[in-house]
């Protein structure tokens, strides 16, 4: 009698529950990058962030909302990918802005060229758009032409899962070539680990396909590993390197 009383109060509280998670599903992914689109702005610097990360988040979430189309999962998952692109996309035309504000050569570097030296270091924000849709538009097509197959179905959610799971690789790198983690926020990495988990641990819970939850795994790895890089850099820095070119001027990957 008293379960039956209390069932009232329980089944709203569920829904409120998987509200929430739903709604932290969603937006969590977008929380870390606050943070670090803050420093950028503030400190007109942007050399601490390697924006192949953007090239990452755009090219995984572009793959799994074409997966959505041959095998439909969880709405929360597909809208997150729709909110992840467009921050990204304003994470990159903050950091063009700041890139060439900083630029000290003036010459003009464009998707249009083909110039496979300067992928993903141009000059105009405009740029990036036209990749990305030329992506998306070559991507889509192909994935168009062969949506009625399983194993391909399968192989391009795999593939949109595991580039997400490289993420912090782009990171990772960037941080082991300049032997410091100079110039990346912190907080951005501690916002990826938690969000990863919590995601990972959605995934699992809730049954998402066995990529969402394998690369989840991955991801949270590559997290932990760059808090390691963070902590060593901080109490074993690198001797400093006579000379040896201004931080500042860096280019992050």
């Amino acid at each position: 009698m008293e379960a039956e009383g209390l069932g009232w109060l329980l089944v709203p509280l569920h829904q409120l529950v998987s509200w929430g998670a739903s709604g932290a599903i969603v937006f969590g992914g977008v929380v870390p990058y606050i943070p670090q689109y803050r420093d950028i702005r503030r400190t007109q610097n942007a050399d601490g962030f390697s924006t192949h990360v953007c090239l990452v988040l755009l090219v995984a979430n572009i793959l799994r909302i074409l997966f959505w189309f041959g095998r439909h999962f969880e709405s929360p998952l597909l809208w997150q990918s729709i909110i992840m692109i467009l921050t990204m996309l304003l994470m990159l035309k903050l950091c063009t802005e700041v890139h060439v504000a900083n630029e000290l050569n003036i010459k003009r570097r464009s998707f249009a060229d083909f110039d496979l030296h300067h992928f993903w270091h141009w000059s105009s924000f405009t740029d990036y758009v036209q990749c990305v849709l030329a992506f998306t538009g070559v991507a889509g097509y192909i994935t168009y032409l062969s949506i009625d197959s399983a194993v391909f179905v399968e192989a391009l959610g795999f593939l949109a899962v595991l580039t997400e799971a490289m993420l912090g690789v782009p990171q990772l790198y960037r941080n082991h070539h300049h032997r410091s983690t100079e110039g990346m926020s912190l907080k951005m990495v501690l916002m990826w680990t938690s969000g990863d988990t919590f995601k990972t641990a959605y995934f699992l819970l809730n049954g998402a396909p066995l990529q969402f939850s394998v690369c989840g795994l991955l991801q949270v790895l590559v997290d932990l590993a760059i808090l390691g890089q963070a902590y060593a850099f901080a109490y074993h820095p690198q001797k400093p390197v006579p000379h040896a070119a201004h931080p500042a001027s860096a280019k992050a990957l």
